[in-house]
């Protein structure tokens, strides 16, 4: 919580202030008023358990890292771009029209490449987290009977695990061999970095891809990945991120930390609505050249250069960039939205200015849990370190089921998500979460632990 302990002092404020979170906000404000919020009325698990005074009001929203709010950008240029032009031109919309359908990803490459720090080419909006993930595989992971192993961590998220399984058996290979899991130190839940690195360096020639989350959806913990990517890069392995919770919700440097690939999701913090398209990055270096006899990639017709995609016949060239790996055509209602949200992220100042926000913001309620809660039956699980996590905070619950606390919290006007039996994830969102949103949901914890 340093950063937010500085930024109390840098601002001659008082700790012990009750109005601390209202000055708060006016000094680090939000953008709640560009989203749309729940109310809590349609949301709560009982509405004769729940407190009738708030039952009209918007609610707590803490579950960003699961599902964004919806931007209101979005509702508004879904109907007067994508519906008015597809009613308008039909599909002459291809290539007429204020955003062409033809086009639609490319539109959006240069606000990705902000996003993950890369370069407008290195990214693309396509398919889904997992269907990317299995695409890139296709390209990178190639095993030999010396080199096939892939490291993941234990506990990763189901997508990981299930495309890494198939990968590995469709290679003829066995997971029980093939894919190495680490674990956290007994009687702890991250993962320490020099434990990952040496886990690298133990299995050093026969490690073919290292694949991890750039945030770890469990703990919150967000991984060095420029110390691991070099690592792996040290024994000659390929390293991929999914970055599913880390895509809009911290800093990142894909280029310049010579990451090879990664695929994130865009319904989290870049609130594009429930299953939107995914993005993708492949760093330049391994699509500078094109060579169609040795080239690898699953290829798709949309990945075709723009002069032989609609031709009979005609050769396999892939396009430049990332743009090479798509698939198909992508969905112009889903990049329609992407394109909205991000629009709010510039409006914001940026992944940049959010990040530092976020930093007092996530210190404020570690601040609050730590000295105003009155219970002692919850622990923090993420990173006290502001450098190895992003806005969640992942919570043990001890006394009362997490599932439980969940549906208390929801009569209450709260919405955070629960990992069973004992764990639930707040996680206060810089675009839309306020300082106050913070100071509320400790007086609810405080009346309902």
């Amino acid at each position: 919580m340093k950063e937010f302990l500085e930024f109390v002092k840098s601002n001659n404020l008082s700790l012990e202030d009750e109005k601390l979170s209202e000055k708060l906000d006016s000094l680090l404000p939000s953008m709640k008023d560009e989203f749309n919020f729940p109310i809590t009325k349609d949301i709560v698990d009982d509405i004769n358990k729940a407190d009738s005074s708030i039952l009209d009001k918007p609610v707590i929203y803490f579950t960003g890292n699961s599902l964004g709010l919806q931007p209101k950008e979005v509702e508004k240029q879904l109907v007067n771009s994508y519906l008015a032009d597809w009613r308008k031109y039909a599909v002459e919309g291809h290539v007429q029209g204020s955003h062409p359908f033809l086009h639609i990803d490319e539109e959006i490459q240069e606000s990705l490449a902000k996003i993950v720090g890369a370069k407008k080419n290195e990214v693309c909006p396509m398919n889904s987290l997992s269907t990317n993930i299995h695409v890139l595989m296709a390209n990178f992971y190639k095993p030999t009977s010396d080199r096939h192993k892939i490291i993941i961590e234990y506990g990763a998220f189901p997508s990981d695990l299930y495309v890494t399984e198939s990968q590995i058996k469709n290679h003829g290979f066995e997971p029980e061999t093939s894919l190495i899991k680490i674990k956290p130190r007994d009687g702890e839940y991250t993962l320490n970095t020099q434990d990952i690195v040496d886990t690298i360096k133990q299995h050093g020639n026969s490690v073919a891809v290292v694949l991890l989350s750039g945030i770890q959806y469990f703990t919150g913990q967000f991984f060095d990945m420029k110390t691991i990517t070099q690592a792996g890069h040290e024994v000659g392995a390929v390293v991929g991120w999914d970055l599913a919770h880390a895509a809009g919700n911290v800093v990142m440097q894909l280029h310049d930390w010579q990451v090879d690939f990664a695929s994130w999701c865009s319904y989290k913090y870049l609130n594009s609505g429930p299953g939107a398209i995914a993005g993708v990055f492949v760093h330049s270096k391994h699509t500078e050249s094109y060579d169609s006899k040795t080239d690898k990639r699953l290829r798709g017709w949309f990945g075709n250069c723009l002069a032989n995609r609609f031709q009979k016949e005609k050769e396999f060239y892939a396009e430049e960039g990332a743009l090479g790996f798509r698939m198909s055509n992508p969905s112009v209602a889903d990049c329609t939205a992407l394109r909205a949200s991000l629009s709010v992220f510039e409006k914001a100042g940026g992944v940049s200015k959010l990040s530092a926000k976020s930093k007092v913001l996530t210190g404020y309620l570690e601040y609050l849990l730590t000295h105003k809660l009155k219970t002692t039956d919850i622990d923090i699980i993420t990173p006290k370190d502001t450098n190895q996590r992003g806005t969640q905070l992942s919570l043990y619950i001890k006394g009362i089921k997490a599932a439980e606390l969940k549906k208390n919290l929801l009569n209450n006007g709260v919405i955070c998500d629960v990992r069973d039996p004992d764990v639930i994830r707040v996680a206060p969102v810089p675009l839309y979460n306020t300082f106050t949103d913070c100071f509320m949901f400790i007086n609810i914890l405080n009346k309902e632990m």
